[in-house]
């Protein structure tokens, strides 16, 4: 399920960036994510009624999945505004593998909700690093104000992580999907309403993207993520779903005709290499393959 998000969430970056051709940012996000809000709803009436989805008649589960909807969605506005707003000033494969940068954030913001974090985690990181140096950084050592931007989002993607990992096993998965999304969308509308004018046509224009990024993107993908977290450790979630930076830089060399030069090749494969890394404990590495590795 997280390997299907990646490759959702990777050709995704080339639905929002099409999308935006006839729609500002936030109108874009607060369609797509009203879009996939309301396509669970569905899902959630069958579960319903299947029994699937215990304790919905209890006070306190309405309470759990109202904090949680309103965290995980407050977190979620912000990561895909800033990625949203960035994808106007940088490319599709970019945006993918300086957004991928969460896995390692991901356990070195982990230290302080007390998770263990290993070396490999800052060696990792610092490979990252001098990746996202390559790909970003310009020979006057200055970064693009796109890449600025995803790099911001990078750290509230990885809190989202943290965030969905804490409720996913505290509320019904299914209805902290849909109430997140709902609160990323109003949010949405509330800064679009104050700065952005969206017309009938430019909506109709988009409705491909919209399409994508609403109904797949966000009703499938976020949907698998958070179904599959509710079984998986948050570190081991970051690796898998980094592979959509992969698929995000083969979607904008298919459909958006994106190249990446020599010096932006070396630094992704940069970055994916410390992805890795910060993934795979180093003890993993020296035990001998006749002993059990728990």
């Amino acid at each position: 399920m997280l390997l299907l998000a990646a490759a959702i969430w990777g050709f995704g970056f080339v639905a929002q960036r099409l999308g935006m051709e006839s729609l500002e940012p936030f109108a874009f996000n607060g369609l797509r994510f009203v879009i996939g809000a309301l396509s669970l709803l569905p899902l959630i009436w069958f579960l319903k009624a299947r029994g699937r989805i215990k304790g919905t008649g209890e006070t306190g589960f309405w309470r759990r999945a109202l904090v949680g909807s309103l965290g995980c969605g407050g977190i979620l506005f912000i990561a895909a505004s800033f990625q949203q707003v960035g994808l106007l000033h940088t490319t599709a494969a970019n945006a993918g593998f300086i957004t991928g940068l969460y896995i390692v954030l991901v356990p070195v913001l982990g230290i302080m909700l007390k998770h263990s974090t290993g070396l490999n985690t800052w060696l990792g990181c610092a490979i990252a690093v001098v990746g996202l140096y390559f790909l970003s950084v310009g020979d006057d050592f200055t970064i693009s104000f796109g890449d600025a931007l995803q790099l911001a989002g990078a750290l509230f993607w990885a809190m989202h992580i943290l965030a969905v990992d804490h409720y996913a096993t505290r509320i019904a998965p299914v209805v902290l999907a849909c109430g997140q999304f709902l609160v990323c969308a109003l949010a949405s509308f509330v800064v679009s309403l104050t700065m952005e004018t969206t017309t009938l046509e430019g909506v109709k224009a988009a409705w491909g993207a919209l399409a994508y990024a609403g109904l797949i993107s966000v009703g499938v993908a976020y949907t698998l993520q958070v179904l599959a977290q509710k079984h998986a450790h948050p570190a081991h979630a970051a690796i898998i779903l980094s592979l959509e930076t992969v698929f995000a830089a083969i979607g904008g060399m298919m459909f958006l005709d994106e190249t990446l030069g020599a010096r932006a090749l070396f630094g992704c494969g940069l970055m994916l290499f410390g992805m890795l890394v910060s993934q795979v404990p180093l003890r993993y590495l020296v035990k001998s393959r006749h002993q059990k590795v728990p």
